[in-house]
């Protein structure tokens, strides 16, 4: 178990211009060496007891000079190179980045910043609600959180099944070739719906962030089979998180009130296979003929068309390694969508597929077509002439009345 870790590790680190150390108790650093080779740092254990051993090692770690640092077990076979890598780039944008594992614990703890003792401290290691505990240490210090992959441990004689069952190294990433990540705050009604036709089609995988729902989202999301990741709110913060932890080669932004057509990830890879492409949308259409709808959904399609100015509720998608080179989403209280298409646009062109997105009317019905269209619009010309998007949030928010549960702005 020690020589898979210690390879996804180094796998990881080569791609990400970082250092792997293992930190060993007993033994000698010969024989360490011995056992897994000189690619790595050796560096023995700090006495006191686990939560110690923990800090003392990540501690070190920035005292050489780390700007982020993970600190990851060895018993948990199914870690692979592309879930470290996974927490590192979570570790851009949050403070703490936890690996749960089903028992309650977690098999990997990452932070960018110096460790704080309380993250350690007290903690009833081996218990079912280590995690909770460093969550909640996490949330009273001012720490922003995320987690990665929930994964099975081996700390017993009859856990050993789990060895069997992983596949070494990088043969345990799924053949994914689109990630569909899904934004999620509050939405039990509509997430089964999101996530019906992604679940179903071969070669994709369907990664819900939630933004802290009280609603029993994620537990739906999980009995449906879709990836479940946790993250502070904010759809900017949420969609970064899914893409750092997605497989796929193409992302796919779906909002959760919003099902995309049958054949999608054919319409995907076509539209960014097609020569100076750098991202797409598909096209808009809402699931219920209210009055005056129909021009809202030709403006809104000749828009992106013309424009090259699509929405974030027309499913944008674009490549992963463009999606990194442009920056991913700013996190911005408002107007994420139109920032990252700005973006996206010095890189290539915006493509329009033929296929149609689905979004529900709910926002329509609630204020009425008129009025969700003038706020929307006096929004777009606000961003367009400066007006900060902490203000346009709150203009937005008092135009649009109460907004509907768990909708991001």
């Amino acid at each position: 178990m020690t020589s898979r870790a210690v390879e996804a590790a180094t796998r990881a680190a080569s791609r990400r211009d970082a250092a792997v150390s293992v930190c060993f108790e007993g033994g000698s650093e010969g024989l360490m060496r011995a056992m897994f080779g000189n690619g790595v740092a050796y560096r023995p254990q700090y006495d006191g007891d686990l939560g110690e051993k923990m800090r003392r090692a990540l501690d070190e770690s920035f005292e050489r000079g780390a700007s982020a640092a993970i600190l990851a077990g060895c018993d948990c076979p199914a870690m692979t190179a592309a879930l470290l890598e996974s927490a590192l780039e979570l570790l851009k944008t949050n403070d703490v980045v936890l690996g749960p594992a089903r028992d309650g614990g977690y098999y990997l703890i990452g932070l960018r910043k110096r460790p704080a003792g309380e993250l350690f401290r007290d903690m009833p290691w081996g218990s079912q609600n280590v995690r909770e505990l460093t969550l909640a240490a996490a949330r009273r210090l001012g720490l922003s959180t995320a987690q990665v992959q929930v994964l099975d441990d081996v700390d017993r004689p009859e856990d050993m099944g789990v060895c069997e069952t992983a596949v070494p190294g990088e043969a345990a990433r799924p053949d994914v070739e689109v990630s569909v990540i899904v934004p999620a705050l509050n939405e039990a009604e509509r997430i089964a719906c999101a996530l019906e036709v992604p679940l179903r089609t071969p070669g994709v995988e369907a990664i819900v962030v939630d933004g802290e729902s009280a609603d029993g989202t994620p537990a739906i999301a999980k009995t449906l089979g879709a990836r479940v990741i946790a993250s502070g709110r904010g759809r900017a913060r949420q969609l970064n998180a899914g893409a750092a932890a997605a497989r796929g080669d193409a992302l796919v932004f779906l909002h959760a009130d919003s099902v995309l057509p049958v054949g999608f990830e054919k319409h995907v890879k076509e539209t960014l296979a097609r020569p100076g492409v750098a991202a797409g949308a598909f096209r808009f259409k809402v699931d219920k003929p209210l009055p005056g709808m129909g021009l809202v959904e030709r403006l809104v399609n000749f828009r992106g068309r013309r424009m090259q100015a699509p929405y974030g509720d027309q499913a944008l998608f674009v490549r992963a390694s463009i999606f990194r080179e442009a920056g991913g989403f700013p996190e911005m209280p408002i107007m994420d969508d139109c920032a990252f298409v700005k973006r996206v646009r010095r890189l290539g062109r915006i493509a329009i597929a033929p296929a149609a997105v689905v979004t529900s009317a709910r926002r329509w019905e609630r204020l009425g077509v008129f009025r969700t269209t003038l706020v929307n619009q006096l929004v777009l010309v606000g961003y367009a002439v400066g007006v900060s998007p902490e203000r346009l949030a709150r203009l937005y928010g008092r135009g649009a009345g109460r907004r509907a549960a768990g909708q991001n702005p």
